[in-house]
């Protein structure tokens, strides 16, 4: 004798796959968008970039800034700053450990060249990937109905929607 069917039987009975209002059917949509090509790529570009950026900022403060300031009078521009308070400090180490309120201009220079190496390094990279894939020409424009507005082919003489002659040139 068969057995009498349940009102689950041949269902699936993992809640996260039934689809029932409230249940996770949003895990396997949010699987597919993270398995996108497109999401992958974004995701290594983010974490590639993050390393460029330490590498960057290792090369200005390290490499490019000690020599410029020996060039320009000796200046040490990571300890280049403005006491904002009356208390004398000799160093911005000093100040922040003291509390003091400063403006670190001279960091915030070295933020601004590690900017502007990054930007020059990427306006290279993809001037180089813009030279190797060339830009697609532009499909013409297409020649419309003066009446309807159809497109029609470039060669018709009368219209094929509204039947109007077209002139010809």
């Amino acid at each position: 004798m068969p057995r009498p069917k349940t009102r689950n039987q041949g269902k699936d009975k993992r809640p996260w796959k039934q689809g029932v209002k409230g249940d996770f059917i949003m895990l396997d949509e949010f699987k597919k968008f993270i398995m996108r090509g497109n999401v992958l790529d974004m995701a290594v570009g983010v974490v590639i970039g993050a390393a460029f950026g330490k590498i960057v900022t290792s090369f200005v403060s390290d490499i490019l800034m000690p020599p410029l300031g020996v060039l320009l009078g000796k200046v040490d521009f990571s300890n280049l700053f403005i006491n904002l308070s009356s208390q004398q400090v000799t160093s911005l180490a000093e100040a922040k450990a003291a509390g003091l309120p400063v403006i670190a201009y001279g960091a915030f220079l070295n933020t601004v060249i590690d900017f502007l190496i990054v930007a020059a390094a990427i306006f290279l990279l993809i001037k180089q990937v813009n030279r190797f894939f060339p830009a697609k020409e532009e499909a013409p424009a297409p020649h419309l109905c003066p009446y309807c507005k159809t497109e029609i082919p470039e060669e018709a003489t009368r219209c094929p929607h509204c039947t109007s002659e077209l002139q010809q040139g």
